[in-house]
């Protein structure tokens, strides 16, 4: 039979004893059984792991391995087999034990819509090796073809239904750069407005049609990450935690789900968040999101605060920046320019920092960078490049360098740090690259 590994591997969700494998067969029509080892080395000469999952038509052929019983912070390598093919090896690493004080190197990237460009960050985020990847959001976009791009993502039509949103998902890990980065560490994703409908919040308009539609995109993004839970009953459970020793809690938002007119998160998540904020024993509490989270006053015609970001939910951003006194930090997206700042809160406490990430590949909107610079002192960096987030957390401070290609019209751009900040706790300061 043809090679069905031609959507690549991937893990994910990873904790100080496993992580979950992923891959999803291709040109199948019946159930396969999928074998799976992991293993020590890179040849597998050590093979440590291995069982057989069952590859189910109703799943799109996906398969979602829980690996447990590995040692913490420990690098592993884990291949699949079906029909006498072999899956290309993937890295993963498990998170490091509960008192660990091991610094923490991760990724952070978002917005990489198929027809703007070409995913070579990508290429440079995977040869960098991080510990953990963290998406955050529009993985995909639903939009129809449009008449000019970089190039051509399939179906022409917008996605709305099962089969349109799985072959969205096929035409985006086509791509060699996105499987590279995949297969080079443990990913952590969040999703935004793009894995379903633009701007779509909660229940959309409630009918039927939309829930329908909705239901159909969680499940084929889960049936392309590597999750640990399934959707049931047209939901996805998608807010978590995930704890690096004691030096980091990164805490993986819903911004979609649960949203509504007063409120970006539910109740339920909001109270899960805020009892975490405020209990938890780590050095960095950080959140894993897509929207602008700090205040972002745009000159020219109002509305000059944008309600689609956190500025739409000051008051239950207010509640949240209550539970914290200081070492907060934010990972977003959804701009399509990258933005770095201190976090303050309405008594003018510095509480923490926001990074936010430009795009893999996305256009970038027109943008007065130094504009919104000068009406918003707390914000201190505005670049247009495409790119993706470097950091590394440890027990001292929390580092982040902005890596970026000159273009994405073309492959082979090379990668270079475009700024670097550091934050101890408060507000960030540059450093130098």
């Amino acid at each position: 039979m043809p090679n069905p590994f031609t959507l690549g591997v991937a893990s994910g969700e990873p904790l100080p004893d496993g992580v979950i494998l992923w891959t999803r067969l291709t040109g199948l029509s019946r159930p396969a059984d999928v074998r799976w080892q992991v293993a020590e080395d890179d040849r597998f000469a050590k093979v440590i792991r291995q069982g057989v999952a069952r590859a189910q038509p109703a799943w799109a052929h996906s398969v979602h391995v829980k690996v447990e019983g590995l040692r913490a912070a420990t690098d592993y390598f884990y291949r699949f087999r079906s029909g006498g093919e072999l899956s290309p090896a993937g890295r993963t690493r498990t998170a490091p034990g509960p008192t660990s004080t091991q610094p923490v190197r991760f990724a952070a990237a978002n917005c990489q819509r198929f027809e703007h460009g070409w995913y070579t960050a990508y290429r440079h985020l995977a040869d960098e090796r991080p510990d953990v990847v963290f998406h955050l959001g529009d993985y995909i976009y639903e939009y129809a073809r449009p008449a000019h791009g970089v190039r051509r993502v399939d179906p022409a039509d917008e996605t709305t239904t099962l089969a349109g949103y799985r072959a969205r998902y096929a035409s985006y890990r086509s791509d060699p750069d996105l499987r590279a980065a995949h297969a080079a560490a443990p990913w952590v994703p969040v999703w935004d407005d793009h894995e379903v409908m633009d701007n779509y919040h909660g229940r959309g308009d409630g009918s039927d049609r939309f829930l329908r539609r909705r239901a159909a995109a969680y499940q084929a993004y889960y049936e392309h990450m590597p999750l640990r839970v399934r959707p049931r009953d047209g939901g996805l459970q998608m807010y978590r935690r995930r704890t690096y020793g004691v030096i980091a809690d990164f805490m993986a938002l819903d911004v979609r789900q649960f949203r509504g007119p007063a409120t970006m998160l539910g109740a339920e998540q909001e109270a899960w968040l805020v009892a975490r904020l405020a209990a938890t024993p780590v050095r960095w509490r950080v959140l894993v999101q897509p929207l602008f989270f700090t205040r972002r006053f745009v000159p020219g015609p109002a509305p000059n605060l944008r309600k689609e970001s956190w500025d739409g939910q000051p008051e239950q951003r207010a509640r949240l920046l209550a539970a914290v006194s200081q070492n907060l930090v934010v990972l977003s997206g959804d701009v399509h320019n990258a933005w770095a700042g201190d976090i303050v809160t309405s008594a003018g406490a510095t509480v923490g920092a926001e990074f936010v990430g430009s795009a893999i590949s996305s256009n970038p909107p027109v943008t007065d960078g130094p504009g919104v610079l000068a009406a918003n002192p707390h914000l201190r960096y505005f670049d247009a490049h495409r790119g993706y987030l470097s950091g590394t957390a440890s027990a001292t401070d929390f580092r982040v360098a902005f890596r970026g290609v000159d273009h994405v019209d073309r492959r082979g751009a090379p990668v270079r740090t475009l700024a670097e900040f550091v934050t101890e706790g408060g507000g960030i300061r540059r450093v130098d690259v």
